[in-house]
């Protein structure tokens, strides 16, 4: 966990120092190699190899693996000297108090007066922690909790000590915020803060109620997942993922720390956990736990569930019943969950899932004022440390306040007295929105406005407040204010079908008419995950090759228009952003990337080639690089490989290494903000005196002799048994459009020569049977076919 926080506080641009403990004994290579325990090498041992471990840790760590230079390891006692001239110390060491007080001991002995120190504890009392060192070094010091992997998780819980300086406590959450990208809640020194405590509470109701209710942990996970809000990995496969015995030490803590026999007997530990950690059955780090994968000779692997029973492992079965069925046909959490609970309230598991979503919502309502003051940081916990679509009382509007307080009183609940005192006094929901401010129930029976992350953009709150411009199924335009619009996708996946085409041309022309700039970005899950497969898969069996032609032309001549309009544009994408999502971004004038963007030009997956401008703007991007009168051919064969190889980027900061980054391109470690800075973007690009490019531009080529090359390197690929057939035959359409056909070498060709050459490709490939079977193998099971 520490080397992953320095990872990310390296992917921040920081210099970090590492430090561990000594070993206390040598390793097997060392005892060869004559070392001693007093080696500098082998007393840094530790955190040398942290680091190491941090180039190949999955998921990725760092958002670039040049940033690994950053971070310099060391030990605790001949390096701890190097601490006073830090200006954060961050303890993450074991999670024992009587460990931690210790090393904050010697961090005290160093310590330079003024700089903030914290602890990673996940729910240890921060105050005992600070017991007997000095009031200086109390005053700047609390917990600063990250969610494990750091990169990769957005909460940070912050808790200060009654010592705390509030002046250091405001530091602290503005730097895990804005310097890390990290959402911060502010919690109380209780066991376990907010987080950890009702999201484990969570995980223990639903163990009782399956085993009320007689079900099986397949059934579980099948009710715990999506359809009530909540990630994939459900109830039993996050459990597996960190670890049964992770679980039961949060579990122990809140036990042990509380004063109430109510909670204490809440906290008490399953018995079928109990038994799987006596096993050694503790999760995906030991191999297994309620899952566990089988090698099949021949046949690949196997994921079998454990019958708790009888403790044996059987293959695991999809689960389908109406109220499921029902749950997955709804759109949106909040529609999802009231479907599962209410589609048929007599249903075993509607039941199940109505008893165990109570106990959540009844048990956070019991947590506010006593592990956080606002139930807004209460839900932001769960949001953003346990990847719910809904925080507690987020789902308790959904589902109705009213009818569910009235529900949980008949069956005999006790509802906390102040949430019957906010439905008495005429409120009928904990949120409600007032044009483009939130407000939510405060502690004294008043609406309080929601605490806003700064610099964000919503989206979905103008969109509701009546800022659209003009739109369909496919993409809105949405007035994000300063007279600039954004143009946002929301179909399915974000795919790119007729519906978006059609908006991003209405769009062009509504901007150039009336707006200083156009940002395209949208809040969905992912921001494109390319064109629509399944239209393009449907036409091509059927043969409809001139509608095929029809849409891609459709597509080529859409990017231009982007290109061309007569105002800024910039793009701002994040999360996945591949094939038809790059190509909707390459005509933009700059990108605004989001950090955690993975980004690609992916269709050689499935046996295509970019044909929505991507390939031309590569050869663009070939020509830029080499510069006028240089040789085009290094920098096409690296694009070649990136495309042919459907490199897709680790990150915002990794596009640079797949080579899709152009200068005027950067990233935003918040991706949150990305659409308020690719609005700052547009208006710089405005004030400057914004001219579009040059209609009439020529692109140098490498041209038939360029082909050559890439094609000889595609050959050797082939004999060398690295690729297909069928893949040789893509890579060969794809150097002869990159290097602009029969061309002579250094020849200027046009945008609309190129475009006619990606489009004559596709549909060529488009006709193949072995491209039809990949298409058909990503839409079945989302992953790519090498035949």
């Amino acid at each position: 966990m520490g080397a992953g926080i320095a990872a990310h506080l390296a992917n921040a641009g920081m210099s970090v120092l590492l430090l561990d403990i000594p070993p206390s004994a040598l390793t097997e290579g060392e005892l060869k190699a004559g070392r001693t325990l007093e080696d500098p090498a082998v007393r840094s041992r530790l955190a040398v190899s942290a680091v190491e471990k941090l180039a190949s840790s999955q998921p990725p760590a760092l958002y670039d693996p040049a940033y690994i230079g950053r971070i310099t390891p060391g030990n605790l006692e001949d390096d701890l000297p190097k601490l006073s001239g830090m200006d954060w110390i961050i303890e993450a060491v074991v999670e024992r108090l009587d460990v931690k007080r210790d090393v904050l001991a010697r961090v005290e002995s160093v310590w330079k007066p003024g700089t903030i120190v914290s602890s990673n504890t996940s729910g240890l009392s921060v105050t005992a922690m600070a017991e007997g060192r000095g009031e200086a070094f109390r005053q700047h010091f609390a917990a600063a909790h990250f969610f494990n992997p750091p990169r990769h998780m957005k909460l940070v819980e912050v808790v200060p000590t009654p010592d705390t300086d509030p002046a250091v406590t405001s530091k602290l959450i503005d730097i895990c915020e804005r310097r890390l990208g990290k959402g911060v809640v502010k919690a109380k020194d209780t066991p376990n803060f907010i987080a950890n405590r009702i999201g484990t509470y969570g995980m223990l109701v639903t163990i009782a109620a399956m085993r009320q209710f007689g079900l099986t942990v397949d059934e579980v996970d099948a009710l715990t997942g999506p359809a009530m809000g909540r990630p994939k990995t459900a109830t039993f496969r996050m459990l597996d993922l960190v670890g049964l015995d992770t679980l039961l030490h949060v579990v122990d803590n809140v036990r042990g720390r509380s004063a109430s026999e109510e909670e204490r007997a809440a906290f008490a530990r399953p018995p079928e956990l109990e038994e799987l950690i006596r096993r050694g059955w503790i999760g995906e780090k030991a191999g297994q736990g309620f899952y566990r994968k089988i090698k099949r000779t021949g046949s690949g692997s196997e994921i079998e569930t454990i019958d708790l029973a009888t403790m044996t492992y059987a293959a695991r079965r999809n689960i389908s019943s109406p109220v499921i069925e029902s749950a997955k046909a709804a759109k949106g959490a909040a529609e999802k969950v009231k479907a599962l609970l209410f589609t048929d309230v007599n249903d075993r598991y509607a039941r199940f899932a109505w008893a165990t979503v109570k106990e959540v919502l009844l048990y956070a309502a019991r947590q506010r004022g006593h592990v956080a003051d606002s139930i807004v940081d209460i839900d932001r916990a769960l949001v953003w440390g346990f990847n719910w679509e809904l925080g507690p009382f987020e789902l308790w509007d959904a589902i109705g306040l009213e009818r569910s307080v009235e529900r949980m009183k008949a069956e005999g609940d006790d509802v906390p007295g102040w949430v019957e005192a906010w439905l008495s006094a005429g409120n009928g929901t904990f949120y409600r929105t007032d044009g483009l401010q939130r407000f939510y129930a405060g502690d004294a029976g008043e609406w309080l406005p929601v605490p806003e992350e700064t610099d964000v953009i919503p989206l979905a709150a103008l969109k509701k407040a009546g800022r659209i411009v003009l739109g369909n199924a496919g993409a809105s335009l949405i007035d994000i204010g300063d007279d600039v619009a954004c143009l946002a996708f929301h179909s399915p996946n974000n795919a790119i079908g007729g519906d978006i085409l059609t908006a991003i041309r209405q769009s062009a022309e509504e901007v150039s008419r009336n707006w200083r700039g156009l940002v395209v970005a949208n809040e969905g899950r992912h921001f494109c995950v390319g064109a629509n497969l399944m239209l393009l898969l449907m036409e091509a069996q059927n043969g409809d090759f001139d509608e095929v032609d029809d849409i891609i032309r459709l597509f080529q001549d859409s990017m231009l228009v982007l290109k061309r309009l007569d105002r800024p544009v910039v793009a701002a994408p994040h999360r996945m952003t591949l094939g038809g999502g790059v190509e909707a971004c390459l005509p933009a004038d700059a990108i605004v990337f989001a950090a955690e963007t993975y980004y690609g030009l992916v269709e050689t997956g499935v046996g295509l080639i970019p044909a929505g401008g991507g390939c031309k703007e590569a050869a663009i991007l070939a020509a830029s690089r080499a510069g006028a009168g240089g040789d085009v051919q290094p920098h096409l064969n690296a694009l070649f490989e990136t495309i042919a190889m459907a490199k897709t980027s680790t990150s915002g900061f990794d596009v640079q290494r797949i080579g899709l980054k152009r200068p005027q391109d950067r990233t935003v470690i918040r991706g949150e903000t990305r659409i308020a800075e690719a609005k700052r973007t547009v208006l710089e690009l405005d004030r400057a005196g914004y001219t579009p490019p040059d209609a009439k531009a020529r692109i140098r080529v490498a041209g038939r002799d360029g082909r050559a090359v890439l094609q000889l390197g595609v050959e050797a690929m082939r004999l060398g048994g690295h690729i297909s057939a069928h893949d040789a035959h893509i890579g060969r359409k794809l150097a002869h459009v990159l290097a602009g056909g029969d061309a002579a070498p250094g020849a200027e060709v046009s945008e609309r020569y190129m475009l006619d050459l990606e489009r004559e490709a596709f549909l060529s490939l488009c006709g193949e049977p072995l491209t039809q079977a990949r298409m058909r193998h990503m839409l079945a099971t989302g992953k790519p076919l090498r035949n």
